[in-house]
C-alpha cells in the first residue's frame, strides 16, 4: 500500500503522520523507535493489503513533527499524550475507532503506556524489540528492582557523544563505528544486507533526530555511583530511564486487556539481557572502565522483564504470544519482514493471503 504525508494540529502540535488505506479499513497505528521516525515503517507498508487504515506519526522531535521539549519526568508521557490525541484527529480514523497499536523499541513503551491511559481505545499490541516495561538501564531484577537509588548509568549522560555529534552535523558516511550509518547497520539490524535499497530512507529517518537537552538525548545529573552519570529530567533518553518509566504494574492491572503479540530477534543488541547499550553490561565487558562488579551493577535483564509482566498479565486475566525470530535483531519488520506481516495480519484479523 502507499502512504501519503499529512500534517494535523493535535495535543498542541503539529504533527507529521503518514496515512494509507481507505478511512473505513481495519485500523492500525504504527508508532516508531528512537532515532527514528515514521520512514522506518514505509519498507512494511509496501507489505500491507489495501483493507488497513494505517497512520503512522512522527513523534516530537522526529520526522517532520514539531520539535517540542520532551518531558522526561512523565517517562513516556509526552508521546503516549500525542498519540493518544491523534485518535480522534479529523481525517484519520473512523470515529471512535480501536486501533492496533504497533511500537517499535521505544515506540513499545509508548505503545503500553497508550494501553494503560486509553485501555478502551486500544484493540491489541504489538511490541516490536520493546524497552523493558521498567525502563532501560539501571535495574537488575525480574521485578525492576534498581540497581542504585537513583538509578545511576541511565539517561541523556550514556549516550555516545561522537554519535549525538554526528547524529546533529547530518553524517552520512561509515567513517568508523559511531557513525549513523554505521549504527544503523550494525545495530538496528542484524544482517545489514536486509537494509537492501531502503538504507539511505532508513538512514535520512535517522538523521531527522532532533539534537539537545530538551530532546535527544537530553540532560544528565552527576551521581556518586558507578558510572557517575543519572539521568536528568528533560528528553528522551531520561524518558526511557526507569526512574521515570515504569509501567509494569499498570499494565498488568489494566481493566481491559486487548491481545498482545510480542516478536523479537534473538540476535538484538539494543534491547536484550546482554544489551550493547548497557552501561552495566559493557562494564562487565571491560568496555567502560571502573564496573563494580556483578553484585552491585549486573545488566539489564530486559527481556526477561518483559516476558515476567506478561505473565503476569496472562495471569490477570489477557493473552499474550511471543514470537523470537533466529538470527534477527533489532528490527524484525525490516529484517524479517513476511513473518512480521504474517504476526501482524492474525493479530488484526485479516487473512495473510489478502
Amino acid at each position: 500500500m502507499e502512504s501519503a504525508r499529512n500534517t494535523v494540529q493535535a495535543n498542541g502540535i503539529t504533527q507529521a503522520v503518514r496515512v494509507a488505506g481507505p478511512p473505513d479499513g481495519v485500523p492500525v497505528l504504527l508508532v516508531h523507535g528512537n532515532v527514528s521516525s515514521s520512514a522506518f515503517w514505509e519498507p512494511l507498508l509496501r507489505r500491507l493489503p489495501e483493507t488497513l487504515r494505517v497512520v503512522a506519526p512522527d513523534l516530537r522531535g522526529y520526522g517532520d513533527t514539531d520539535t517540542a521539549p520532551v518531558d522526561a519526568t512523565r517517562g513516556l508521557g509526552d508521546f503516549a499524550d500525542d498519540v493518544a490525541a491523534l485518535l480522534d484527529a479529523p481525517g484519520l480514523f473512523a470515529p471512535g475507532a480501536r486501533p492496533v497499536v504497533v511500537g517499535h523499541s521505544l515506540g513499545g513503551g509508548v505503545a503500553m503506556r497508550l494501553l494503560t491511559d486509553h485501555p478502551d481505545r486500544v484493540a491489541g499490541v504489538l511490541l516490536e524489540a520493546p524497552v523493558s516495561p521498567y525502563g532501560f538501564g539501571g535495574t537488575r531484577d525480574l521485578d525492576g528492582t534498581p540497581t542504585t537509588p537513583d538509578f545511576a548509568g541511565t539517561g541523556g549522560g550514556t549516550a555516545n557523544p561522537d554519535f549525538v555529534a554526528r547524529l546533529a552535523a547530518g553524517d552520512r558516511g561509515t567513517d568508523g563505528p559511531t557513525s549513523p550509518r554505521s549504527v544503523l547497520r550494525s545495530a538496528y539490524v542484524a544482517d545489514p544486507a536486509s537494509l537492501g535499497a531502503d538504507e539511505d530512507l532508513l538512514l535520512e529517518s535517522m538523521l531527522s533526530t532532533a539534537t539537545g537537552d530538551d530532546n535527544y538525548p537530553g540532560t544528565a545529573v552527576a551521581s556518586g555511583h558507578w558510572p557517575g552519570t543519572a539521568a536528568g529530567e528533560r528528553g528522551v533518553l531520561n524518558a526511557l530511564a526507569p526512574a521515570y518509566f515504569r509501567v509494569a504494574d499498570d499494565l498488568v492491572s489494566v481493566p481491559v486487556k486487548p491481545p498482545v503479540t510480542w516478536v523479537r530477534g534473538d540476535a538484538d543488541v539494543i534491547v536484550s539481557d546482554t544489551s550493547l547499550f548497557d552501561l552495566a553490561y559493557l562494564g562487565s565487558l571491560g568496555v567502560v572502565p571502573g564496573w563494580p562488579g556483578e553484585a552491585d551493577c549486573p545488566a539489564q535483564p530486559m527481556v526477561g522483564q518483559t516476558r515476567a509482566v506478561l505473565d503476569r498479565y496472562a495471569a490477570d486475566g489477557g493473552t499474550y504470544r511471543e514470537v523470537v525470530l533466529a538470527g534477527c535483531g533489532h528490527s524484525p519488520h525490516l529484517e524479517r519482514p513476511a513473518e512480521f506481516v504474517a504476526e501482524l495480519l492474525a493479530l488484526v484479523g485479516v487473512p495473510a493471503e489478502v
